[in-house]
């Protein structure tokens, strides 16, 4: 598992990155995106925290946007488990409302919630991730192909034991059991199918033929 993870590594690493203020027109509009944390190192290299794709067709930039421009946890639950890490590190109470998902009408109007105080929790996420993160995207323009390939990207990071957070992640502090378990800001697709050696083989030579 080490060795095919090193391998992922060290070729997602050696793709162009994208830091905030990126060019939308440079991402692909159907593919996979990695994300990595300042501070964050494994096998020798900058350590992916997240794994992402999308299911519509067309959407990569739409969902890249969704984490990093548009001030919306409840369109994006990797801002919402960004919020939940840094509220609960400052043992905030509006971690409660935080919960809260008002994406319907209804939602919102039954919703109680200090507006003012959301909009500066939304700021406070925005900030750390355009500060904190960058990225990298490769096309994968079939929808079952990504989302395989994305499952077997987390479970070969999630399944490997060298991929370590380092003593001052974020994620320590989420109240997602799976996020500090697992070291990724994720809940879902963790130790399930790696990559084996065949497959890891098969994925570095389509990635450097793109």
């Amino acid at each position: 598992m080490s060795e095919e993870c090193r391998r992922l590594h060290h070729l997602l690493c050696g793709l162009p990155r994208l830091t905030f203020p990126f060019d939308s027109s440079t991402i692909p509009r159907n593919g996979i995106y990695v994300l990595f944390e300042i501070g964050e190192i494994a096998h020798d290299v900058d350590r992916i925290v997240r794994v992402g794709t999308h299911t519509g067709a067309n959407q990569l930039p739409s969902r890249i946007k969704q984490h990093f421009i548009l001030e919306n946890k409840d369109r994006s639950i990797f801002r919402k488990n960004v919020g939940r890490a840094l509220l609960s590190r400052g043992c905030d109470p509006f971690l409660t409302d935080w919960e809260q998902d008002r994406t319907t009408r209804a939602a919102r109007k039954s919703c109680k919630i200090d507006l003012s105080k959301l909009r500066n929790v939304e700021l406070l996420v925005t900030n750390y991730m355009r500060q904190q993160f960058s990225l990298a995207v490769f096309c994968v323009a079939d929808k079952p192909e990504r989302l395989r390939i994305e499952s077997r990207m987390i479970s070969t990071i999630s399944g490997c034991e060298e991929c370590l957070p380092s003593s001052g992640w974020l994620g320590h502090c989420s109240p997602k059991h799976k996020i500090r378990e697992s070291g990724l800001w994720l809940v879902n697709e963790l130790y399930k199918t790696p990559f084996d050696v065949n497959g890891i083989d098969e994925f570095c030579l389509a990635l450097k033929q793109l």
